[in-house]
C-alpha cells in the first residue's frame, strides 16, 4: 500500500434505537402469548364449570327449568367469545394479515350480540322505555356486523377465515 488511504469497510450492528426496537418487539410477542395463554386458561375452566353446572342441574332435576337452559347457552356463547379473543389474539402472534385480524373482530361481535339477544330479559330494566331502547340498540348493532360480514364476504375477495 502507497500511503493511500485504506478505507475500512466494517460490519456495523444495530443502532441503539434498532436494538431497543427488537427487544420491545419481543417483549410485546411475549406479552401477546401469555395472553393467549390466558384466555386458553379461561376456556379450559369455562368448559369444566359448564359440566360441572349442568351435572348439578341434572342432579337437582332443574335442568328442564328453561332458565337453567338459558343460563348454559349464556355460557357456551361466553366460551365461544373466548375461544374467538384467543384467536384474534394467536392471529396477531403469528402476524396474520388484517383481513383475518378483522374477521375475527367481526365474528367475536357477532357471537357477542346473539348471546345478548338469548339473555335479554325485560324484566331486567327499570323501565319498558330503557328495555326498548336496549333491545333497539342490540338490533342496530347486530344488523351493522351482519352488513361487515356481508360486505366482507361480497368485497373483500377470498374466502373468509382461509387458513394460512
Amino acid at each position: 500500500m502507497d500511503g493511500e488511504d485504506e478505507v475500512v469497510e466494517r460490519e456495523v450492528g444495530p443502532s441503539p434505537a434498532e436494538r431497543y426496537s427488537l427487544l420491545v418487539e419481543r417483549f410485546v410477542h411475549g406479552v401477546e402469548l401469555a395472553a393467549a395463554t390466558v384466555f386458553a386458561l379461561l376456556f379450559a375452566v369455562g368448559v369444566v364449570d359448564l359440566i360441572l353446572q349442568i351435572g348439578g342441574a341434572v342432579q337437582t332435576g332443574s335442568i328442564t327449568d328453561p332458565l337453567v337452559v338459558i343460563g348454559f347457552i349464556d355460557t357456551g356463547l361466553l366460551l365461544l367469545i373466548i375461544v374467538e379473543v384467543y384467536q384474534t389474539v394467536l392471529a396477531y402472534v403469528e402476524e396474520n394479515n388484517t383481513r383475518r385480524i378483522v374477521q375475527l373482530v367481526i365474528y367475536t361481535g357477532v357471537i357477542a350480540m346473539v348471546r345478548k339477544a338469548i339473555i335479554f330479559r325485560t324484566g331486567e330494566y327499570a323501565t319498558l322505555q330503557d328495555a326498548l331502547l336496549a333491545a333497539g340498540a342490540y338490533t342496530l348493532l347486530i344488523f351493522a356486523l351482519v352488513a361487515l360480514l356481508f360486505a366482507e364476504r361480497v368485497y373483500g375477495g377470498a374466502s373468509p377465515l382461509e387458513s394460512d
